[in-house]
């Protein structure tokens, strides 16, 4: 299947862009003496609803054109599976999917061991995102604008968590940028991935497989991360009513696309 030169480069913008947010997040721990934990509640509960409401009424759906129910709940799983696997290998202590607060970072002995050990996790759990980002983005950019966007917000507060360590213990802010800055860069590695192995073989049934993969991986990553990390702030109803939010406004952009 042949794809225009324009849709291919959109893909890669799309990943890069939400890859690169984790500097982003670098640079707002730097501006902010403490976590504004009532927008980031909101906004990871917001992220969560966008990928949920994509996961189940448009990917989904959209895979189950060319799979049989069996392919479609095996690609799914093996979405959940791929992402859950690389979650379990990383120890709790330094995996970016636990949520720190830039506050309590600095508190932390290993700071630079630490900063940089979170650093090389946020990049292996970026690669998949990439890979889901990209062919997102390679399928329609109705879907993949939106699934950029939900990964770009998640990828923030892994950029604070990056950054933190790194600054308190070098005193280097330009250290503590770039390395949270390079650890977004896995995503657009994993797209590059996808280019060159996946798109060669592209065809309908492949496409219905890395759809219901995606899918899987955006709806772990909510119940995994987005949703408990908004929780952790304690603020639940802003976390849910940024659920509901993130799926609202998904709904109608899908509606007048």
């Amino acid at each position: 299947m042949q794809f225009e030169t324009s849709q291919v480069l959109l893909a890669f913008a799309l990943t890069l862009f939400a890859g690169l947010a984790t500097g982003i997040g670098s640079l707002v721990a730097f501006v902010a003496k403490r976590t504004n934990t009532k927008f980031l509640s909101f906004s990871l509960g917001f992220s969560a609803g966008v990928m949920v409401y994509i996961s189940f009424m448009e990917l989904v759906p959209e895979a189950g054109k060319v799979l049989n129910d069996l392919q479609l709940v095996l690609s799914f799983f093996g979405g959940i599976g791929l992402i859950a696997i690389i979650d379990f290998l990383i120890p709790e202590d330094e995996n970016p999917h636990e949520i720190h607060l830039a506050e309590d970072m600095e508190k932390n002995v290993r700071l630079k061991r630490m900063g940089i050990m979170i650093a090389l996790s946020i990049a292996i759990h970026n690669f998949p995102e990439g890979v889901a980002a990209f062919m997102s983005g390679m399928n329609s950019l109705d879907v993949g604008i939106p699934i950029a966007l939900a990964i770009a917000i998640h990828n923030i507060p892994e950029g604070i968590a990056v950054s933190v360590p790194i600054y308190h213990s070098t005193g280097s802010r330009r250290k503590a940028f770039w390395y949270s800055f390079l650890s977004g860069l896995a995503e657009p590695v994993g797209a590059l991935v996808a280019f060159l192995i996946l798109l060669p073989f592209w065809n309908p049934m492949l496409e219905g497989v890395v759809l219901a993969s995606v899918s899987g991986i955006m709806v772990y990553i909510s119940i995994d991360e987005l949703l408990p990390g908004a929780e952790r702030f304690g603020r639940h109803h802003l976390s849910i009513l940024g659920f509901i939010a993130g799926m609202a406004v998904m709904a109608v952009s899908l509606l007048i696309a």
